[in-house]
């Protein structure tokens, strides 16, 4: 059974997923999106402020879009969003790290113009395998609300 906006509730938090980072994933990702020498070159990148390889910001947000999706999304009547209001990132990403994600709705209203979509706004957390926060992300998602036979 799908999750409708009515499934959710200020408040309310998902743990969604894992994924691990591998040192050609990095690399892979950051030719294609963000080439600097930093996200690309091992050697070069001990050189950096970040003293090694770090994924892309852009590949984190990547993988905290694919667990949001393949954890909560998928399983719900998503509408798409509006945007996103913030991200902030906190930590680097290295090679062999491992980001998990966390979900949570701050504040839920039906919309006033379109009465069979809901309005959630969430916050999303990354974190690494220690728990440390590496991400976050704050913005909204439409939802589609339960049809009035199902309510």
């Amino acid at each position: 059974m799908p999750l409708y906006y009515e499934d959710f509730q200020a408040g309310q938090q998902w743990e969604l997923g894992q994924y691990q980072l591998s040192e050609e994933s990095i690399i892979k990702f950051a030719r294609k999106f963000d080439p600097q020498y930093f996200h690309i070159d091992p050697v070069k990148a001990k050189d950096s402020i970040y003293g090694g390889l770090v994924a892309s910001n852009w590949q984190t947000m990547a993988i905290y879009m694919k667990l949001i999706v393949e954890g909560l999304i998928s399983r719900s009547v998503s509408l798409g969003s509006p945007g996103i209001d913030e991200i902030r990132f906190f930590e680097p990403v290295r090679p062999g790290d491992t980001l998990q994600v966390r979900y949570m709705v701050t504040e839920c209203r039906t919309s006033n113009s379109r009465p069979t979509v809901g309005i959630v706004h969430f916050k999303g957390e990354v974190y690494n395998q220690a728990q440390e926060p590496v991400a976050s992300v704050a913005g909204t998602g439409f939802f589609g609300r339960k049809p009035p036979e199902d309510i």
